[in-house]
């Protein structure tokens, strides 16, 4: 690490939050690349000519805020770059990792048509007499496992759908073409989970790692045309919304 970026001890802003500056400038100008690892704390104290005390807690600050990730015995390394999401406006897996400039693509886990439950037929409005396709898909992005999606969708308004089609277009292309779906609305809420056995096989994360759970409803109308919960990797999305008076 070169000295270009100095510390100034004669600031009012605390040594550890000028370590932090630097270290996020770095990240940001791609000096420090997604994945590398930071030089050592004691390099960081021969450089910036701090204490170990500032550069731990400088380091501990930038783990919290998800900058960086320290693996026990390793090191310090570079976060990858998370992928945001705007809560504002209606939005899909497809589109948003094309303009992150990623390829998307979808592998059909289970594809199967069930009677509808008690507890599906309260959450979609329907009633236990009917059915629905139960779908499960591993989303990727350049074919990087990103998020594992259980979907039921009333089998009345999707008579022929295909596992095939789900295969090769995102879902919404095909309710919007061959069913000439209006999506008109979609409710989300997103908690943290941690990422169960089986969930992180698929998702190629260590089991009870930080994960996101979402539930999705999306509306046709006033009728419920899709039911969605999705676990999604924690180190791959943050949620973005703007609040305004």
């Amino acid at each position: 690490m070169e000295r270009a970026n100095k510390i100034n001890k004669k600031s009012k802003i605390p040594l550890y939050y000028q370590l932090m500056d630097i270290i996020i400038e770095k990240i940001e100008n791609r000096e420090f690349k997604p994945n590398d690892q930071l030089p050592s704390e004691r390099a960081l104290v021969e450089t910036f000519a701090v204490s170990r005390a500032t550069v731990r807690q400088a380091i501990r600050e930038l783990e919290i805020e998800g900058y960086v990730y320290t693996e026990h015995g390793k090191g310090t390394f570079v976060s990858v770059e998370k992928y945001k999401q705007d809560l504002l406006q209606f939005y899909s897996f497809t589109e948003e990792m094309k303009k992150a400039g990623k390829e998307p693509s979808s592998r059909v886990l289970n594809f199967e048509i069930i009677n509808i439950n008690k507890k599906l037929a309260r959450k979609m409005n329907l009633t236990i007499d009917q059915k629905a396709y139960k779908v499960i898909r591993l989303r990727l992005a350049d074919n990087e496992p990103m998020m594992l999606e259980t979907s039921y969708l009333p089998y009345n308004r999707f008579p022929v759908l295909q596992q095939q089609e789900l295969e090769n277009k995102p879902m919404y292309d095909i309710f919007r073409e061959k069913y000439t779906v209006t999506l008109n609305k979609a409710e989300e809420t997103f908690q943290a989970t941690s990422v169960r056995e089986s969930e992180a096989n698929y998702l190629q994360v260590e089991s009870d790692s930080p994960g996101i759970l979402l539930e999705r409803y999306t509306y046709e109308g006033a009728k419920i045309i899709e039911y969605t919960v999705s676990v999604a990797r924690g180190d791959k999305f943050k949620f973005h919304v703007t609040l305004e008076k």
